[in-house]
This record gives structure tokens, sequence and C-alpha cells, in this order.
């Protein structure tokens, strides 16, 4: 009832071996609640559909006093594609994803806009997931600078990076079927020190990663 482990990592081999992705350990009662709701929604067999989670944005306090803001979504019931779209409109400066598999037009749009705006804008997705409904080769064709992944296994992630302080992850892929019909979480967290380690991973991958 006090801590939570989310992020992009399966209990799998593979996942915790061979694919780049990323674990999140969170000690809190609050974001243990948000979570046991939804674990009981799911043993429950609500599936696709639920309550909205109850406390969506708290502010944790770690051991040398910073401030650290983290909000917690389920899809579908929290709109998890509106809640990514909305922190992304935040980006002043730059965004910086890994995602396995992008989909989702409105979300692209976001990173399409900023890159008009000057914001620097940089990805890199799984290879093996690019296809027609993909928007790698839309975001390539507006000039936005995005790699195929390198491993040779799978890049896992589904993650944003915003400004350097700001980290969106979770199960949640940016595609309609993830935001509408799939049950994931969503994690947003404010912290720049929490950024850069994800920003090590993002500037590795993306070293990995081809045109």
């Amino acid at each position: 009832g006090k801590k939570v482990s989310t992020g992009s990592m399966n209990p799998t081999e593979n996942d915790a071996h061979k694919n780049n992705n990323n674990l999140l350990l969170i000690e809190s009662a609050v974001i243990a609640q948000n979570y046991e709701d939804e674990f009981q929604e799911l043993w429950g067999g609500d599936f696709k559909k639920g309550s909205k989670v109850r406390n969506q944005k708290i502010t944790l306090h770690n051991e040398n006093t910073k401030n650290i803001r983290i909000e917690t979504y389920f899809c579908p019931e929290d709109e998890c594609a509106e809640q990514v779209r909305e922190e992304l409109k935040k980006a002043e400066r730059s965004i910086h994803f890994m995602t396995f598999s992008f989909t989702h037009d409105g979300i692209a749009n976001i990173l399409l806009l900023k890159n008009l705006d000057g914001i620097e804008v940089k990805g890199a997705m799984e290879v093996k997931q690019i296809s027609e409904y993909s928007e790698f080769n839309r975001l390539l064709q507006n000039q936005i600078d995005i790699r195929k992944d390198g491993n040779k296994n799978n890049l896992h992630h589904k993650v944003f990076i915003i400004d350097e302080k700001t980290v969106v992850s979770g199960s949640f892929n940016p595609t309609a079927n993830g935001d509408k019909h799939n049950d994931e979480n969503v994690i947003i967290i404010e912290d720049a020190e929490i950024a850069q380690l994800f920003e090590k991973e993002f500037e590795r991958v993306y070293a990995e990663g081809s045109d």
C-alpha cells in the first residue's frame, strides 16, 4: 500500500536483459492507492473502463527537500493521449522521445507544431513497428530529427522528455489503441534530476540509431 513499480518494462527475460526499457520505483501511499484502485477495477472485471483516477496530481518531497510533481493517469478513462498532448504543449526548449509504437496523429501534431516553433524535437522509434500506420515517415518528412533504433531486439520505451525537466513514461504507447482500447498507465514526473537520467538513456539510444 505504499510502493509502486511502473514504466515500460514487462517482467520478462527479454525486457529485463535485451530490450531497451525503463523502470520507475516510487514510494508514495497516495500514488500506490491510485494504482490499487486501478488494480481492483481490473480484478473485478472492469476492463477498458472505470472511474477516473482520484489523485491525479501530487507533490512529493525527497530527502533534499525538493518538490517533485507527479501525475498519474489510466487509459482509457483518464484520456491518456490528451494528458500527454497537454504536457507536450508546455515545451519551451526541447522534446526528446523514445517510442515502441507511435501511431497517434494528435500527439504527432504537437511535435510538428513545436518543431515549427523552433523547439528541438528529436526521437528514436522501434524499427520493427514502423509501418504505413506509424508516425515515423510523417515526422521525418516534416524535418523532425528522428532515427530508427539500433537494438537488434526492441526499443520498448514509451518516453517523452520535455525541456530536460519533465518525463512522461508508463505503459502507454502513443497509439489510438493505447488511448481508447487498452488498460494502460501514464506517469508524468517533473524533476530535473530524474529527467537527466532519461536524457542519458535517450542520448545512448539515439546514438545507436540510424536514419
